[in-house]
């Protein structure tokens, strides 16, 4: 997921929600109150507050995950539910895990905003794991280990991707190849403070203000702290949310890694992905994937090859 654990919010605000689609509403207001009522509604896993792709404005689900979730519900003639979810760090079982749980649990049917990567699908590294925070879920001593099913995904309909921001308007030019006097603000270990540090052999080392993993990386940009940052192109949507105001614009410059994102299911339901497929497909070639994003706010990327990675290595770090 393009925002994954360590950028999730301490508070659930994303309400449950049912969504009527709209190709049921075409049948007519008693075609479609008659259907809905007998069908059952798809349920879809969300991160709970994952500007732009999952969040809640005024407690009515926002963002591109919600959008082509109701298109892949409305394709199906059926209502929708958003089940909300927080990730936290635990040393038992990892994001994807979690996922694996709400899925083979029968907490949800799909999940959205899926980091398509080869040793999250597929059969489960181990046999069981606990669900995460949703409404509903016991507290995390009661929860039973749920035995963890083959996991499959859809096409990718986003992909995370990192940009170059900069506070000073006159450095709207700025690459990493050509940052001028910038001083560029890292943290250690993360993808983008890695493509800095080792951009050319460590050119940039000189030019670097190092920042821990509790820093909020554009704040401390809109702060003044440093000149710029490379960072994922979904953060800097989420913060311009957050701050209408914000002095902090995006360079030209975009690294060249690409991470998709999806939509994952159990294997064992492969209709529910196909259907998600045609959907992905239709929007795509209709530009109404672009056009959902940017009125979600979010910058939209385009899917890369291949749709699920192998591995992200040095090598695609250090690309120029």
């Amino acid at each position: 997921m393009p925002r994954h654990r360590f950028e999730h919010s301490a508070v659930l605000a994303l309400a449950a929600c049912c969504w009527a689609g709209a190709a049921l509403a075409q049948a007519g207001p008693q075609g479609a109150a008659t259907a809905l009522a007998q069908a059952s509604p798809l349920t879809v896993c969300m991160a709970e507050d994952n500007p732009p792709l999952s969040h809640a404005v005024q407690g009515q689900p926002r963002g591109l995950d919600v959008r082509v979730a109701q298109a892949v519900a409305s394709a199906l003639q059926r209502p929708l539910k958003i089940v909300p979810f927080e990730s936290k760090y635990e040393g038992e079982s990892t994001l994807s895990q979690e996922v694996n749980a709400l899925l083979s649990s029968g907490v949800c049917e799909l999940t959205s905003g899926f980091a398509l990567m080869a040793a999250d699908l597929g059969a489960p590294a181990r046999p069981t794991a606990r669900v995460p925070d949703y409404p509903g879920a016991k507290r995390r001593p009661l929860r039973e280990w749920v035995p963890l099913t083959t996991l499959a995904a859809s096409r990718p309909y986003h992909a995370m991707a990192m940009g170059l921001v900069v506070r000073d308007a006159a450095r709207s030019s700025a690459t990493l190849a050509s940052p001028g006097d910038a001083r560029i603000g890292v943290v250690p270990g993360t993808l983008a403070g890695t493509a800095v540090s080792m951009f050319r052999s460590g050119a940039l080392r000189s030019q670097t203000v190092s920042l821990s993993r509790t820093d909020d990386v554009l704040a401390l940009l809109e702060a003044g702290r440093f000149d710029a940052a490379l960072v994922p192109l979904a953060r800097l949507d989420a913060w311009r949310m957050a701050h209408p105001t914000t002095l902090l614009q995006r360079t030209s410059y975009v690294h060249p890694l690409r991470i998709n994102i999806g939509l994952v299911g159990r294997a064992d339901a492969p209709e529910l992905l196909a259907a998600a497929d045609r959907v992905i497909d239709r929007a795509r070639a209709s530009g109404e994937l672009e056009r959902w994003a940017l009125e979600a706010g979010a910058t939209w990327v385009v899917p890369g090859e291949p749709p699920v990675a192998l591995t992200i290595g040095l090598a695609d770090l250090v690309r120029e």
